[in-house]
């Protein structure tokens, strides 16, 4: 870290995982640039942070944009100062069929979730690098080791973002930077995702169980960029979903197959804000950083904590640990 108070730029900031990453960051020292496209949420996201006692800076930017990124990285330095840390959790997602989603959708929701975290590593890199300092955290799903039924593109995507991450962070250490990179891999959590993604199927979108709160996830970005940490996982979900697929994939895709389109929909008759694959849904209401789900969502997960304080050993034992009960558990239910 530089010497003046640090600055943190978050993609998608405005909502979801995002919005709670730039409180977390706010209370902790930083000031903030909240990249996202919807001007309430924007203005929303800053009064967060000045409330907090940190400087904010909203901009309107579509992360698919590069050159829109590059002249944002220009007004955060010109503004709040050197970037320190540069967080990327903008996306675009649905819940649909591959078949029943079309090219323009495809394309659209790639080149956020997946140009997106590109556009923004390069123009963290192109300051971060002369100076040979600063921190880059790509957010990422278990949905990168594991992909699931209705959600195509979002897991293509962060399939992508996986390799693109590991391809970076090798080239730093053979340059032998001291900039580093990536991952928070995160399980189903309740945002106001669910209320604004594309839906093409007839009940409302809901993430998979069990499920944490966004502030949870916050918490993990925020270690791994001050540590330099290099993959870290949260929720014992992520644990099971992706070591449970490295030990038996064929008997995941039977499982996913057989439960993985209905545990995605709800019955309850929760809010709908519209798609926002195209169009911010955040531009004339703030919609903050939870979802409906509040009901079951963990506010602590023992997967991360341990992994922040105990060390990675211990972090694996409890991560192998919930792949077997998880895998327990589906047999069961598959029973």
């Amino acid at each position: 870290m530089s010497t003046h108070r640090p600055v943190v730029v978050i993609t998608g900031g405005t909502g979801g995982i995002g919005r709670a990453t730039v409180r977390e960051f706010a209370e902790h020292g930083y000031d903030v640039a909240v990249l996202a496209r919807g001007r309430a949420g924007l203005d929303a996201a800053v009064e967060e942070v000045e409330q907090r006692g940190a400087r904010g800076l909203g901009l309107s930017v579509d992360v698919a944009d590069g050159e829109a990124v590059e002249a944002a990285a220009d007004l955060v330095e010109e503004q709040l100062g050197e970037i320190d840390v540069w967080v990327n959790v903008a996306f675009a997602g649905a819940l649909s069929y591959f078949w029943d989603t079309t090219p323009e959708e495809y394309h659209r929701m790639t080149a956020v979730t997946y140009d997106g975290q590109v556009n923004g590593v390069r123009s963290a890199l192109k300051r971060m690098r002369p100076r040979d300092r600063g921190a880059i955290v790509n957010v990422s799903s278990a949905m990168a080791h594991r992909a699931i039924p209705l959600q195509s593109a979002y897991c293509g995507a962060k399939h992508a973002v996986k390799g693109f991450t590991e391809s970076v962070l090798t080239e730093l250490k053979a340059t032998g930077s001291h900039v580093t990179i990536g991952l928070v891999t995160l399980p189903g959590v309740n945002t106001t995702q669910f209320a604004w993604n594309m839906n093409k199927m007839p009940q409302h979108p809901m993430p998979v169980p069990p499920i944490v709160q966004p502030e949870v996830c916050a918490k993990q970005v925020r270690h791994s960029a001050e540590t330099g940490k290099r993959n870290a996982w949260v929720g014992i979900a992520t644990a099971y979903t992706v070591l449970g697929n490295r030990l038996a994939p064929s008997f995941v895709d039977w499982y996913l197959a057989r439960t993985g389109v209905t545990s995605q929909q709800t019955d309850q008759a929760l809010p709908r804000y519209g798609s926002n694959v195209f169009e911010p849904r955040d531009d004339q209401v703030d919609r903050g950083a939870r979802g409906p789900f509040d009901k079951g969502a963990l506010e602590h997960d023992p997967v991360s904590i341990i992994g922040r304080h105990r060390g990675a050993a211990i972090g694996a034992t409890l991560a192998t640990a919930a792949a077997v009960v998880g895998s327990l558990a589906l047999r069961r239910q598959a029973a």
